[in-house]
Order: C-alpha cells, then sequence, then structure tokens
C-alpha cells in the first residue's frame, strides 16, 4: 500500500515532466512510484480506462497533486491518438513513462496452462501486457525530443514457471523481450528503456491470481532478505531509473524482490 508520507523528498524530478500508466488504487505499484516521483517534484499526467477507473484515480492523483487526467483504451488506436495529443497539449514533452499496464483473463490464471488457456485470451493477454508498451513507446518517445527514460512493470513468472502465473508469465516473456528491442531502437535518441520485476504485492493484479496471497507468504520465505518486497524498494527503484541517476542504464531488468529470483533452493528444503 502506498503512504504517500513514507517517500523521501527532494528535487531529483524537479522540472521533468512525465506519464504514468496503470494506477487502479492505492495498493497500485505505479501509484507508489508516482508518489515517489511526486516527492522529487515531477510532473505528471495519469492515464485511466472508464468512468469507474476515473472515479478511483482522480482522488489519488489529487493527494499527489497530479491535474491532468486522460481516459485511454491501450487496445483501440483511436483512443490512444486522443490520449496522447491531450498528453502533448497539457505537458508538451515527456522527460519520463511508467507503463504499469497488465491483463488476463481471471479463468486462465489457475490450474493448467496448456488446457485452460484458449486463442482469444492469450492474444488479449498479449494485447495489453506486452503490444500496448511498444506502442506507447512509439508515441512517447516522439515526445521526447531532449531524451528520456521509460520503465515497464515485470515479474519473476516471466522467467521462471510460477503455479497459476500462466498467461500473465508467457506475456511478461514478451513484455520484457520487447524492453530490450525498445530500447535498443530508442538508444540513439537518448531514451532509456527499463523493466523493474517486483515481487509479489498486495495489488489488484495479485487478487486476480490463484493463490496469489500464498505467493506473499512464499515470497518472504524464500527470498534472501525474509522481507516482503516494500513499494518503497519498487518506487525507489523507479526514481533510479527514471531520473538523472540512471544514465548509462538501458535493456535491463531490475529484480526488486528481497532477492527471491537469485534462489534456488531455499535453506530449509536443502538441510531435509
Amino acid at each position: 500500500m502506498a503512504d504517500e508520507s513514507a517517500f523521501p523528498k527532494g528535487d531529483l524530478m524537479r522540472g521533468k515532466k512525465g506519464l504514468v500508466m496503470g494506477v487502479a488504487n492505492h495498493h497500485s505499484i505505479a501509484y507508489g512510484i508516482a508518489s515517489q516521483l511526486a516527492a522529487q517534484g515531477a510532473e505528471m499526467a495519469f492515464t485511466y480506462q472508464g468512468e469507474a477507473l476515473e472515479r478511483r484515480v482522480r482522488p489519488l492523483a489529487e493527494a499527489i497533486g497530479v491535474k491532468t487526467l486522460i481516459p485511454a483504451d491501450v487496445t483501440d488506436d483511436a483512443s490512444m491518438d486522443a490520449a496522447f495529443a491531450e498528453i502533448e497539449k497539457s505537458l508538451g514533452t515527456l522527460d519520463f513513462v511508467v507503463h504499469s499496464i497488465a491483463f488476463a483473463n481471471k479463468d486462465e490464471l489457475k490450474g493448467s496452462f496448456v488446457d485452460n488457456t484458449s486463442r482469444d485470451s492469450f492474444l488479449l493477454a498479449m494485447n495489453i501486457s506486452a503490444y500496448s508498451f511498444v506502442d506507447v513507446a512509439r508515441r512517447s518517445a516522439r515526445l521526447m525530443p531532449n531524451g528520456g527514460s521509460m520503465i515497464s512493470m515485470t515479474y519473476l513468472g516471466s522467467e521462471r514457471v510460477i503455479p497459476n502465473y500462466n498467461t500473465m508469465g508467457v506475456a511478461k516473456a514478451a513484455l520484457e523481450a520487447a524492453t530490450r528491442y525498445v530500447a535498443r531502437d530508442l538508444g540513439p535518441r537518448g531514451i532509456r528503456v527499463n523493466a523493474i520485476s517486483a515481487g509479489a504485492m498486495r495489488t489488484l493484479s495479485l487478487a486476480g491470481i490463484s493463490g496469489g496471497r500464498g505467493m506473499i507468504a512464499q515470497g518472504r520465505a524464500f527470498s534472501a532478505l525474509k522481507e516482503d518486497t516494500s513499494m518503497e524498494g519498487v518506487a525507489g527503484a523507479a526514481l533510479w531509473l527514471l531520473s538523472d541517476l540512471g544514465r548509462s542504464t538501458t535493456g535491463e531488468i531490475v529484480h526488486v524482490d528481497a532477492g527471491f529470483h537469485m534462489i534456488g533452493l531455499p535453506d530449509d528444503l536443502a538441510e531435509g
């Protein structure tokens, strides 16, 4: 859960303007990142999809001084055209982008990946979770005449088989590959592109995965630090990558998961 008062204040992002996509509620990783960026002086625009989500997002935006909210459906080109026209009108140029958007049908986030995955649902997950980042990167790059930085959000299920993650794991693997290719293409323009692989956290996305709570408990038990992944840690990594501190870093998948990703076999299992 994002606590705006928990984020260090400063001037690292003073004068920087950016776009944050994927704020859903107070627990969203996107909102935690945005809170840290706001504490460091960034000016931002949020996107949302639909009136119901706008009602949830607007008070969160106001709480951290974000004045620009723009409707955007990442599956609809006309909606994205209108959204980025409004972003350009409101902000002029961009210095950073946070892409924290993913979706897979809940019925397919349990049991067998082979048996439960339909063609239409697979393509929908890939469209929203992976292709949307390519589209956003292309559109955002046009508003970055002085270079900039982009990040997407991923999870270890892209690299390792995680029970019930299924289609989302495959979509996140595509997102990570896309991150590297986008980084290659936009590098000559001075635009850095990275992804953060956060540990399991109590977000709306995790609630949609069968056994999601167990992922948090096991992540803590099997991690090197023996602690939950913190919102402050994820937001801090985002601040590093999006600010000038992240110069010379691009095409990376940065793990922020208390060291869970590096453990091959937990000590208690090895001792048994």
